[in-house]
C-alpha cells in the first residue's frame, strides 16, 4: 500500500504537475509506511521509501523540461545528481545498509544480449519517428543549429538517459525490491519512470511507450545485474531519439527514417 501511494504521488507530480497533491499523498505514503512500521516492529519500509520520496521531491523543485540552456543545465542537472546522491549517501553512510548500489557488471554479454541491443535499434528505429514527428511531440525539444547546439542536445539526451537507470532502477528498483515482490516493484519503478519522462515531454501516446520501456529496463537489470548493459540499452534508444530529433526540426538532416 504505501509502495503504491508512492507511485501515485509521483505521478501527481510529474504526470498531472500537481505538486500539492503530490506531496500529500507522498507524506501520506510514509505515515501509512511509519504505522506499518510500529506494527511489525521495524521501519526498514519507512526508511526506504523516504529515500525515493527524497530523489522524488528534489526532481520536483526544479523546471523539468528539455531546454538545453547553460543556466537550465546546471539547474536540473545539479538535482539530478543530488536525487541519486543523497539516497546513496544516506543509505551508505547513516542507514549503513548499502542497499543502493551500481553494479558494473563485467564478463562477456550473452548472444542474447548481444541481440537484444540490436533489436533495440530497430524498434527505435521503427516507433520514435513515427511517434515524434507524427504526433508533433518533437516540438518539445528545442530546434538546436549549429555544432555547439547538437551537442548540447546530444549531451542531454544521454545525461538524462543515464539518470533514468541510476535513479528509476538503481534507486527506486533497489529499494523497493526489498519490500515487494520483483513484479510489483518492478510496476511501481515504472510509473515513476513514466511520469518523470512525460512531464519531461514525451506527450500524446508516450507513455503507452515509455511504461513497457521501463518495465523490460527493469527486468533486464533484475537479469543481468548490470548497470553498464542497461545503460547501453537506454542510451541506444537515445540515440535513434536524437537522431529524429535531428531530422524532425530539419528534415533534410538524416533524412534516413520511415514516418
Amino acid at each position: 500500500m504505501p509502495a503504491v501511494l508512492v507511485a501515485g504521488g509521483g505521478f501527481a507530480l510529474f504526470g498531472l504537475q500537481q505538486a500539492a497533491v503530490g506531496y500529500a499523498v507522498l507524506a501520506v505514503a510514509l505515515a501509512v509506511a511509519a504505522v506499518l512500521g510500529r506494527v511489525v516492529g521495524h521501519l526498514a519500509l519507512l526508511r526506504d521509501l523516504a529515500l525515493v520520496v527524497v530523489g522524488l521531491v528534489i526532481m520536483s523543485i526544479v523546471p523539468i523540461n528539455t531546454e538545453v540552456s547553460n543556466e537550465h543545465i546546471l539547474t536540473m542537472g545539479t538535482a539530478m545528481v543530488l536525487a541519486v546522491a543523497v539516497p546513496y549517501l544516506v543509505s551508505r553512510h547513516v542507514y549503513r545498509d548499502h542497499a543502493i548500489r551500481f553494479p558494473l557488471r563485467a564478463g562477456r554479454w550473452t548472444r542474447f544480449e548481444k541481440v537484444w541491443l540490436v533489436a533495440v535499434v530497430v524498434i527505435g528505429y521503427a516507433l520514435l519517428p513515427v511517434y515524434m514527428i507524427r504526433t508533433g511531440v518533437y516540438q518539445n525539444w528545442p530546434a538546436v543549429e549549429g555544432a555547439e547546439g547538437v551537442g548540447r542536445l546530444f549531451l542531454g539526451t544521454n545525461a538524462l538517459g543515464i539518470w533514468d537507470e541510476l535513479f528509476f532502477i538503481c534507486t527506486c528498483f533497489t529499494l523497493l525490491r526489498r519490500h515487494l515482490p520483483d513484479w510489483q516493484a518492478n510496476l511501481v519503478q515504472a510509473v515513476l519512470f513514466t511520469s518523470f519522462l512525460h512531464e519531461l515531454g514525451f506527450h500524446a501516446w508516450g507513455p503507452w511507450l515509455i511504461y513497457p520501456f521501463a518495465l523490460v529496463q527493469g527486468y533486464t537489470f533484475k537479469v543481468t545485474r548490470s548497470l553498464t548493459y542497461v545503460v547501453c540499452v537506454h542510451l541506444l534508444f537515445d540515440l535513434i531519439l536524437f537522431m529524429v530529433l535531428l531530422h524532425a526540426h530539419h528534415r533534410d538532416w538524416l533524412d534516413i527514417f520511415v514516418y
